[in-house]
């Protein structure tokens, strides 16, 4: 929520108007935001004893049922736009397809519309709220790792134009963000190593405790959902809390000062100078988290050449990539793809590359004077090195499906969600995404046919890199269960 005041002066050729905004918006965390004991989100909307909700269909189809029994039993009468949103429908007709449910609702002016899914949702519906009436609230319930961890800690909203990403958009804070990780028990595994690129990002370049704890417990945290599936040890469980809270936590510090990027050295940039490139160029657009990927790992490279990071933490960061099951490298990223990124990135930069590269793990410094030739040798070698990991740096599920385009056909856009359902306990055998069903999103505590969990890896212990953290502590950063952000 945003508070703008300003006064006017006059000049000797006319008037100066000088103002200043105040932005304030909280972030919670909750096991069970749609749960009826938990009645943190319908205190939000008992001013208003009703709640326009915007959300995708497998989200809805899962969950719709459980939101509907949670408002109803607070007496607020739910109305649902359902949209199918990925990339390929992140368009101005989407914007216009929920605009027009909010006139139909009628909204109220200081009304909060409640958005729920992932960060492609929030985007187009906070986008959709920056427009309406200028500035109409809304709430956001992320509900993917990407949501949860990057999505939710940005106030830019924004919907894709043309052939550009995000080209139409604006900075627009949520009144409040519900981070709820128990979503992620029904979230496909492909898409849960998708956003752990993003937690890699921020914990290499500003919080090394954060990197050990990911390079520890990788395999477990992707197998188990961030400790959220049936059977996970109570560690992992701790370890992903720890992770999850001081990673929002930590970009939440490095964003808040610069919420409307006016600086443009920014560390949560990290990973993000070549890869818009990789998720455009390859015929079936490679995943967010797998084109940050090979953007960090390749400039991790040419910062280990630049001696700004010690080969022994390059490895352990290509070796974390790797054992996520992240790609390193792409075929297609060639000496003409770096020269098409790199200019087309100092637009947006000013003039200047401001690469944001690790140095050492968990600090961050930026590149600006490197010169076409050092980029290309740089690449070169990144090549050569990533043929020596598995899958020779290619990642796993690394490219889009249905669930990340958007198609209106949902029948291949709902079977990789029904699995994680299934595997989840909260879907039977006999019930769809597509249709809801009863219970949707209730725990029963069984195992319910997961497989075997992985493993610590070997040779990672308690003290991988010289640090330790103790994961037995909370709450963290002396707040039991939320974060406020001001600025």
């Amino acid at each position: 929520m945003s508070d703008l005041k300003a006064n006017v002066q006059e000049t000797k050729h006319g008037f100066h108007v000088e103002g200043y905004e105040k932005i304030e918006y909280d972030f919670t965390f909750v096991d069970g935001v749609f749960d009826v004991a938990n009645s943190h989100l319908a205190e939000c909307y008992k001013k208003w004893g009703r709640v326009l909700a915007v959300t995708d269909k497998n989200v809805y189809g899962l969950y719709g049922r459980k939101m509907e029994n949670y408002f109803s039993h607070y007496n607020l009468k739910l109305k649902v736009h359902q949209t199918s949103i990925g990339e390929k429908a992140k368009t101005i007709d989407t914007f216009l397809e929920i605009a027009d449910s909010m006139t139909e609702f009628g909204i109220i002016r200081k009304e909060p519309v409640l958005v729920v899914g992932g960060g492609l949702v929030t985007d187009v519906a906070g986008f959709a709220c920056a427009a309406y009436r200028r500035n109409t609230n809304f709430i956001r319930v992320p509900t993917t790792v990407i949501g949860l961890i990057d999505a939710s800690v940005s106030i830019k909203v924004a919907v894709n134009y043309g052939r550009y990403k995000n080209r139409l958009g604006a900075y627009h804070a949520p009144l409040h963000t519900f981070l709820d990780f128990t979503f992620l028990r029904t979230l496909p595994v492909a898409q849960v190593r998708n956003g752990f690129a993003e937690l890699i990002k921020i914990s290499s370049c500003s919080h090394i405790q954060v990197f050990d704890l990911l390079d520890k417990f990788c395999e477990q945290l992707i197998e188990t959902k961030f400790g959220r599936a049936d059977g996970s040890r109570n560690e992992v469980h701790r370890a992903a809390d720890i992770i999850n809270r001081e990673g929002i936590y930590e970009m939440l510090k490095l964003e808040s000062p610069n919420l409307h990027e006016i600086g443009l050295d920014r560390v949560i940039a990290y990973g993000h100078t070549w890869s818009p490139m990789h998720e455009l160029i390859p015929e079936t657009p490679l995943r967010h988290g797998h084109a940050i990927s090979i953007d960090m790992a390749y400039s991790a490279t040419l910062a280990m050449q630049s001696g700004l990071l010690p080969e022994k933490e390059y490895r352990r960061l290509l070796n974390l990539f790797s054992r996520a099951g992240l790609s390193i490298d792409h075929p297609q990223f060639d000496d003409e793809v770096l020269d098409k990124g790199t200019a087309a990135i100092m637009k947006t930069r000013d003039g200047l590359l401001r690469l944001a590269v690790p140095s050492p793990l968990g600090s961050c410094t930026f590149l600006n004077d490197v010169t076409p030739q050092q980029l290309q040798e740089a690449l070169k070698k990144h090549k050569e090195i990533a043929k020596t990991y598995p899958r020779e740096g290619a990642g796993i599920e690394a490219y889009v499906d249905s669930s990340d385009t958007g198609y209106t056909d949902l029948k291949a856009e709902n079977l990789s969600m029904e699995k994680a359902a299934r595997e989840a306990g909260v879907l039977g055998e006999t019930q769809s995404v597509a249709n809801g069903f009863k219970g949707a999103g209730e725990m029963n505590g069984s195992t319910n046919g997961h497989r075997k969990l992985l493993g610590v890896n070997p040779g990672i212990d308690d003290r991988t890199n010289g640090y330790a953290m103790d994961i037995s502590e909370s709450p963290v950063n002396e707040q039991p269960n939320g974060i406020k952000a001001q600025a």
